[in-house]
């Protein structure tokens, strides 16, 4: 280790503490025990590029203990990225590139938003299946077009979480050998010592979940991380984790401390901490010598890689023009559909679950969209939704079928992370219910404006026998609530299969589309066009309509039918079928007027599930505000309300309120 090494570790450190300090919010603990780790990384092993910031073959890295976001931003800063500083002296300030925890798309060189904690480890294993399938895909004997490594900072808070030992498991069966893990490991969390709530022997854990482990005893050892870290990187059938020991704080006055974690310093500790590492540039200087050794050991070598993978790239260009066309289409997400002559058909009148007829639409997709990969949490045969070319594996890498295994979040969270690598296209999907397990995974996404696929079946208490804890009620409400999402309920095949497609050009929100479990009519009122507006007219009556029904998915039949009823009274109706909240809330005025008019005296929502998100359209609404029961599937109907003889005469009973 270099005296210049050590004095970019001190710059950091107090760079980092004095920026906390400015801010007055932000985790200095972090930033002073991990600094040496990232500086080594950044320095001696990542290939990236702040002049070609997309370059597709770079070094990914996933800073998962999102709390120490002013050291990620630190070291951009340094590595070439747009980030000034004043950028840096911003930290936490409003309308600031540098936020409080890493935001993707917000801040340049970020490769995924992290906070919660698990996340980052779930997305990364997300980054290395995508980054092993392209190699796979196209790479040649002569050629190692997609060839680099996805590292991941994380603390001890990290490898507590669900979802990190999700994700942590899977990528040991996988063999993702290009995954490594840098673990913070200090011993100290924000309410005290690890020892409070942990009592197990990391490297039995990992080992015994497929994963090759590795340890430095002295955290501000460069030379001793560096070493493992090439070590690691000679790993080819294993993801390697390298636990690091290092002091929370160190060299502040309470250093190995949790006090140290979340509290900026105050003046008086960053003088001591200056002294301590004898330390004596300005306050928020960073000196030449710095800004050189990282512009040689970073900005140099990232563009010189980046400069050799592009002249590779152009002898395979000439050596394999048709895998190059396609490798280009994969990288710029030019992968398009230019026949649509078989896409499965639908005769009206024939009933068919929406489930399968997503299962059929998204086989047909697979073959035309070569760069789509995803697929179940252990339920490929309830869901329908697989990937293509068998099962992901290390026996098999050019697989696009995932068997994620019974590992919700980390599904969820891994999709992000193999949609955002770029190239492909993440899918996955699981019981409607079950997606309470990975909801925080598709907020994620709605805030990085991530265009995942989440796909759902059995989406109502229409599951029958299995009762309550299978049957999903407040679910829709609750994607329906998180801003930038896109949640499909389709009524039927022709719904369906418009949602499926509409889902796979979406490239700016994540879509959630839930499927039916029973057999539904194939209508022949619906249409693919209403899909693409998120609502249409279904049903109009002989004369102008002074009420409505607006509804979706299953119940949409059963609002056709007491409509059509109404009508022989006189009474006129109109039907709207609405799939989609979502896309028809950002209509123009004129559409959504002419869908759901001021003129309409009283409108009537049906759906099972919750009623909360109706009542933005609606004066009445039937749906279900309890938990559901253990029944067959033909009492339901009834025990709910849901039968054509009780909406007639619930809606009869609106009709006569004030």
């Amino acid at each position: 280790m270099s005296q210049q090494d050590i004095k970019c570790i001190n710059t950091l450190r107090v760079l980092g503490a004095e920026i906390i300090n400015r801010a007055n919010s932000g985790h200095p603990g972090i930033v002073l025990g991990a600094a040496p780790i990232c500086h080594t990384l950044f320095t001696r092993h990542l290939n990236i590029n702040s002049s070609d910031e997309e370059w597709f073959n770079r070094d990914r890295f996933v800073l998962s203990a999102g709390h120490g976001s002013i050291l990620l931003y630190m070291l951009l800063h340094l590595s070439g990225y747009a980030i000034t500083i004043e950028d840096l002296k911003n930290f936490r300030q409003k309308g600031s590139i540098t936020p409080g925890h890493p935001e993707y798309g917000h801040t340049p060189g970020v490769e995924i938003t992290t906070g919660p904690l698990g996340q980052g480890i779930a997305s990364a294993v997300g980054f290395a299946i995508a980054e092993q399938y392209l190699a796979s895909r196209f790479n040649k004997s002569d050629f190692d077009i997609i060839n680099h490594y996805t590292y991941v900072l994380c603390g001890d808070g990290d490898l507590q979480e669900g979802v990190a030992m999700e994700a942590i498991s899977l990528a040991g069966h996988l063999g993702l050998g290009k995954l490594i893990l840098l673990y913070d490991s200090n011993d100290v969390q924000l309410d005290g010592d690890v020892s409070l709530a942990n009592s197990e022997n990391t490297q039995k854990k990992f080992e015994s979940m497929g994963w090759q482990y590795l340890f430095v005893s002295d955290g501000n050892n460069v030379d001793d991380i560096d070493k493992a870290i090439e070590f690691a990187k000679e790993s080819t059938t294993k993801p390697t984790i390298i636990e690091i020991k290092t002091i929370i704080g160190y060299g502040a006055p309470n250093s190995g401390e949790s006090s140290v974690h979340g509290k900026p310093m105050p003046d008086e500790d960053i003088k001591a901490l200056r002294k301590f590492l004898g330390y004596n540039e300005a306050p928020f200087d960073i000196a030449d010598s710095v800004r050189d050794f990282y512009t040689e050991h970073v900005i140099n070598r990232g563009n010189k890689e980046d400069s050799l993978w592009n002249e590779e790239l152009n002898r395979y260009s000439k050596a394999f023009p048709e895998d190059y066309k396609l490798l280009c289409d994969f990288m710029y997400n030019t992968v398009k559909i230019d026949n649509f002559d078989d896409l499965p058909k639908y005769e009206p009148n024939t009933k068919e679950s929406t489930r399968k007829v997503m299962g059929k639409v998204l086989d047909w997709l697979s073959i035309k969209l070569p760069n789509i990969i995803g697929g179940s949490a252990d339920l490929t045969a309830s869901t329908m939704v697989k990937g293509a070319d068998g099962v992901f594996g290390q026996n098999n890498p050019l697989g696009r079928n995932i068997k994620f295994g019974v590992r919700e979040h980390a599904m969820a969270a891994i999709t992000n992370g193999i949609t955002l690598h770029g190239g492909l296209r993440g899918f996955c999907s699981g019981f409607f219910v079950f997606s309470d397990y990975l909801k925080p995974a598709v907020r994620l996404a709605a805030i990085m404006h991530l265009p995942s696929l989440f796909f759902f079946s059995h989406d109502t208490v229409c599951v029958g026998e299995d009762g309550p804890t299978h049957q999903p009620v407040e679910q829709l409400t609750m994607f329906r609530s998180m801003p930038n999402t896109n949640v499909f309920r389709p009524a039927d095949a022709t719904e369906m299969t418009a949602a499926m497609l509409y889902a796979f050009n979406e490239t700016d929100c994540p879509t959630v589309i839930v499927s039916s479990r029973q057999a539904l009519p194939n209508l022949e009122c619906t249409s693919s066009e209403g899909v693409s507006k998120g609502a249409y007219i279904a049903f109009e009556p002989k004369h102008i309509p002074q009420y409505a029904f607006v509804t979706c998915g299953s119940e949409l039949s059963l609002c056709l039918e007491v409509s059509k009823r109404l009508e022989k009274e006189r009474i006129y109706v109109r039907v709207v079928s609405m799939p989609s909240m979502f896309i028809f809330d950002k209509q123009s005025d004129e559409y959504k007027e002419s869908i759901l008019p001021k003129r309409l005296k009283k409108t009537m929502a049906v759906e099972m599930g919750s009623s909360m998100s109706w009542y933005k359209y609606a004066d009445k609404v039937h749906g279900i505000d309890v938990f559901g029961s253990s029944m067959p599937l033909k009492y339901i109907y009834e025990e709910y309300g849901f039968t054509e003889d009780n909406i007639y005469n619930e809606f009869k009973a609106m009709l006569q309120d004030k």
